[in-house]
């Protein structure tokens, strides 16, 4: 059996849930786990061993220094593998993806912004010519989620909606937003902003995010009750994939109930603004500072919980008529929680692992060249193959329906 070579690049939450299901799932002879901080990467790495040595499995994780922003030292550590999976901040993703072109090695990443996705999906004349694969998006949501939906609207002759709810989610509410960060604060608040592309009536379309037209609530078995919001990011190309074969499609988040109407506060009062303001210091001196950055601080300060365990509810369902023309549903639930034999969070779990399906496939040679988006890279059912390998457990349902108007 050949053993592969996979890149991590971050070390942080995700990074090291990664390069653990690349070294014990992808047949992995070396996984190179890097991050800014060396010390980072290192103690990354030992707990990646660790874990792995508890299996019975070989150590073969190692961490190292590397500043992604430097492209010479970039590239030189990309060129060794057969695939690399980026776990740093969306903002630093498409130099990324350029070195891997460069490098002849193949990419993917966490995703979750869709003006950077769409600038390496651009790449695909570059990717093709170098002979390789280009994925952004690989995630949760962007990731696994749309990976889900298309598997969903594969199964349906003619799919006409579909619809992703999904968050993660503390166990139990904690003030002051009944919410903990369980991934990078930047990510958040760009999910928070900005506008969602949807499907309506069969064409791409943009909405708000926190439009309150929008909003739902639901309730979830072993959860309760909890609502839902638009925010941007989590469709990923998917509208685009499935532009004119969908009437319908949307992406909204999951918190527990009152978590948007906050949000939309500290929208109105302009915390999430980038555009810097200027404040006096303690002496009256100007200081110019952005709202944004004020606000993760106190984000990071206010919303940690190291020790509250936390789940992530994926609900996934299509509709449409199936070969004779009956109104039918197909549906995923997954909801996941902290694992205390690994130590990773529910949000590591269905964050890091589907993106690690994702380089495996990738790394095998078995996807398409170019920049490709995640829905037409790896087959629907062998992904959820592979999750079930993981173990996810993933609830699924189908039903017959009067019609299929509703989702």
């Amino acid at each position: 059996m050949q053993r592969r070579r996979y890149v991590v690049l971050g070390a942080g939450r995700q990074g090291r849930a990664a390069a653990y299901d690349l070294a014990r799932h992808a047949q992995a002879g070396e996984v190179a786990l890097y991050d800014r901080e060396s010390g980072c990467a290192q103690a990354a790495a030992r707990r990646v061993n660790e874990l792995l040595e508890r299996a019975g499995l070989a150590a073969v994780c190692r961490g190292a220094q590397l500043e992604v922003t430097e492209p010479a030292a970039l590239q030189r550590a990309l060129e060794p593998a057969d695939c690399v999976l980026s776990c740093v901040p969306y903002f630093l993703n498409e130099p990324i993806a350029q070195a891997a072109v460069a490098a002849r090695t193949s990419y993917c990443d966490l995703g979750g912004n869709t003006a950077v996705s769409d600038r390496i999906l651009a790449l695909d004349p570059e990717a093709r010519a170098a002979g390789v694969t280009l994925t952004p998006d690989c995630g949760l949501a962007p990731g696994m989620a749309n990976t889900l939906a298309a598997c969903l609207i594969e199964r349906i002759a003619r799919p006409r909606r579909a619809a992703v709810r999904c968050g993660g989610l503390p166990q139990r509410p904690r003030p002051p937003l009944d919410y903990m960060l369980t991934f990078a604060v930047e990510g958040l608040t760009n999910e928070y902003t900005g506008a969602a592309l949807v499907l309506r009536e069969g064409r791409v379309t943009e909405i708000p995010t926190f439009d309150p037209a929008e909003d739902e609530s639901l309730e979830v078995e072993g959860v309760g009750r909890l609502e839902a919001f638009v925010t941007s990011g989590g469709s990923g190309n998917l509208p685009r994939t499935y532009a004119g074969r969908l009437e319908h499609f949307d992406y909204k988040t999951l918190r527990y109930p009152g978590h948007a109407e906050r949000i939309r506060l500290l929208l109105a009062l302009g915390l999430l603004d980038r555009e810097p303001v200027t404040v006096p210091d303690a002496d009256g001196n100007p200081v110019s500072l952005r709202p944004r950055d004020l606000l993760h601080e106190r984000l990071v300060s206010r919303l940690t919980f190291p020790d509250e365990p936390d789940l992530v509810v994926l609900l996934v369902t299509a509709e449409g008529l199936d070969e004779h023309g009956a109104a039918v549903r197909h549906r995923f639930e997954i909801v996941d929680r902290f694992d205390p034999e690994t130590g990773f969070t529910a949000m590591e779990r269905t964050t890091a692992f589907p993106a690690a399906i994702i380089a495996a496939h990738l790394a095998s040679d078995r996807a398409p060249r170019g920049a490709i988006p995640l829905e037409r890279v790896m087959d629907g059912e062998a992904f959820v193959a592979e999750l079930r390998r993981r173990p996810f457990a993933i609830r699924e349902s189908f039903e017959r329906t009067a019609s299929p108007a509703g989702v």
